[in-house]
């Protein structure tokens, strides 16, 4: 068998590859952090995390315990390398809400406070850069944060 290693050129990604002529189609990578993650394992494919070794790393942990890593991980990726600054009064910092107590026991809402005050609604590495991307996170990974704050 014979290999031939190619190096996707940055910004796109395989879309096909034809068996029979050896043809290789790529297409441009989506620019949307949201287009492109979609699903947990988006999230841990964007970090190159192997899904066995990270089953393998939360097997031990509570289910709130292992909710909290993927939340953590989740924020990292959507917020592509933004961390909130917590000295400057000006930066808006958003997360994702839930109205707990429906009939389901947890669904999606969106809240976004612009008090400037010394108290935290949430944590500095679940806050996302933008509402979009809080809303994003909440409706795409609403069962991971069901996990997080329930037990």
């Amino acid at each position: 068998m014979e290999t031939l290693k190619i190096k996707i050129p940055k910004g796109f990604e395989v879309e096909s590859f034809d068996t029979t002529t050896g043809e290789i189609k790529f297409k441009e990578t989506p620019k949307d952090i949201r287009d492109r993650i979609k699903t947990f394992d988006d999230v841990l494919d964007h970090l190159d995390i192997d899904q066995d070794d990270f089953e393998d790393r939360i097997e031990d942990m509570t289910q709130d315990e292992a909710a909290y890593v993927k939340v953590k991980l989740i924020a990292r990726v959507l917020n592509e390398g933004w961390i909130p600054d917590w000295t400057n009064s000006s930066e808006y910092k958003y997360y994702p809400w839930f109205k707990m107590g429906s009939p389901s026991g947890v669904g999606f809402s969106f809240v976004v406070n612009g008090d400037w005050t010394t108290d935290s609604n949430c944590g500095s590495r679940l806050c996302f850069k933008s509402r979009d991307l809080a809303i994003h996170a909440g409706k795409t990974f609403e069962n991971i944060y069901k996990d997080f704050f329930t037990l």
